[in-house]
């Protein structure tokens, strides 16, 4: 079976620090996209395998759409995200909530990106 969400879209109003703190706190290079027939903006997408599981998304700069950190989250998968929630801080975000015991589905850390956006992160250990 196949997970239901196949795509994600973090909206910023600043692309390059948007990017700089993605990079920095994921340890990941993003890439510039070419913008789809009719979009009026700038996309950054997260490095994704067609073939892996899970879903993959990109930063999206657009007028229509504006960040908020009290909407839908969407979670970073990581080997242990105490590592990417130490990188949070020196990017120019904020922790929400440091690493949280969630049972047997792992753990999870919550931030507020450079554009006021919530996210999390999860692992297992």
């Amino acid at each position: 079976m196949m997970n239901p969400v196949v795509w994600f879209e973090i909206y910023v109003n600043d692309m390059n620090r948007a990017v700089s703190f993605y990079e920095t706190v994921l340890a990941k290079k993003l890439e510039a996209m070419p913008a789809p027939e009719g979009f009026d903006g700038e996309m950054y997408a997260f490095p994704s395998d067609q073939n892996g599981g899970g879903a993959s998304g990109a930063l999206v700069k657009m007028e229509c759409y504006k960040p908020s950190g009290m909407g839908t989250i969407v979670y970073f998968g990581s080997e242990d995200c105490a590592v990417e929630l130490s990188r949070v801080e020196q990017a120019g975000g904020k922790i929400i909530d440091n690493k949280t015991s969630i049972g047997a589905y792992g753990f999870i850390g919550l931030v507020s990106d450079t554009e006021g956006n919530t996210i999390g992160f999860h692992s297992m250990q």
